[in-house]
């Protein structure tokens, strides 16, 4: 199903963008944090706020940024922290950030950098929070190393307590934290995605010869995955068999870039790509799904495509649900467009 956007517009970013994130710990409203990413003006980060009425997107707070921000991911248990990946003049740095106290204020100010991740010698991808609650652990991934971070935000202290090293694998991209085991992350190399046990830091199960650009847990079925892939679109797959992928999706006519399952409604899924379209896929998988057994493209029909959000002009990188009202989501174009939409016209679908 084709359809434009009948969303709700937010027309504050200034610059170009890759990163929004829902605020997780924000139980009172729907509410995102995005981040430009500027070669020559100072950046910012965006505090969006849907409105009582919701019938707009507001900015809540506007904060400079250093330098342009690759990565942003919203603290699961506190508000006002975020992390971020960013450029700077050694490379990449992470560093994990505290808004201020104000709140409803348009007017730029300064963050507080609670810490740096620093110690990183390849380039910085990505920072994992554990998704669901507090966890006084962090990652960051850079191309050859995942660090484990024993972190406290109330003290601003951040200390490596563990690191695993990517061997032969070639550049290692970014992965997700299982919500189900805060033991367990899922890393993607330009080739591979492999299982990381955090208490040995060793790796394991792994999907071969694959470019896999995300991966995101389901939240609600243990052991089930969906990878965004270059050749392949949009793949679901059982960690315990890894053999063939449960569901193949189409994904996108150009790359798949991101994809993203319902925190509540775990049978929908959100893709993104550099076609300039969000596709929204009831992506069903069942305890019988075991795969097939001997070599075979896995049914696609089986998998409708119940719209596609085309009213975009450029590439996008960055779709969020929200967690207060799991029936939005916010994209975000590489233009600095963010649009919020709503599919409660597809919950009866499930």
């Amino acid at each position: 199903m084709q359809g434009g956007s009948s969303g709700i517009v937010y027309g504050g970013l200034k610059y170009q963008a890759r990163c929004i994130s829902d605020v997780r710990a924000d139980a009172g409203s729907t509410t995102f944090l995005s981040g430009t990413l500027s070669l020559k003006e100072e950046n910012e980060v965006h505090l969006i706020r849907l409105s009582p009425a919701e019938s707009e997107l507001v900015c809540d707070g506007l904060f400079y940024h250093p330098n342009e921000i690759w990565d942003l991911k919203s603290c699961p248990f506190d508000h006002r922290v975020f992390s971020t990946v960013y450029t700077s003049d050694d490379g990449y740095g992470a560093a994990v950030w505290k808004i201020p106290e104000q709140s409803g204020q348009s007017n730029s100010s300064q963050l507080e950098q609670l810490f740096e991740l620093g110690g990183h010698t390849g380039k910085i991808r990505r920072v994992l929070w554990w998704p669901l609650g507090k966890h006084d652990k962090l990652i960051s991934i850079d191309d050859r190393n995942i660090f484990l971070w024993n972190i406290d935000t109330s003290n601003k202290s951040a200390k490596v307590i563990s690191q695993g090293s990517a061997d032969m694998l070639p550049n290692l991209r970014g992965g997700a934290w299982d919500p189900h085991n805060h033991n367990s992350i899922a890393a993607i190399s330009d080739s591979s995605l492999h299982l990381w046990d955090l208490r040995s830091m060793d790796k394991s199960i792994a999907i071969e010869h694959a470019h896999i650009r995300d991966v995101d847990y389901n939240p609600k079925k243990q052991n089930i995955i969906a990878t965004a892939e270059d050749e392949f679109g949009i793949r679901l797959w059982d960690l315990r068999r890894l053999k063939h992928p449960l569901k193949d999706l189409p994904g996108h006519s150009h790359w798949t870039w991101t994809v993203r399952h319902n925190p509540e409604y775990d049978e929908l899924l959100l893709s993104a790509g550099t076609d300039s379209t969000v596709n929204l896929w009831l992506a069903q998988v069942s305890s019988n799904d075991s795969g097939p057994d001997s070599p075979g493209s896995p049914k696609r029909q089986e998998e409708p495509l119940l719209n596609s959000y085309t009213d975009y002009e450029d590439s996008i990188y960055g779709i969020s649900w929200s967690s207060h009202d799991p029936s939005l989501f916010a994209s975000l174009s590489y233009d600095g467009r963010v649009v919020l939409e709503s599919v409660k016209p597809y919950l009866q679908r499930k």
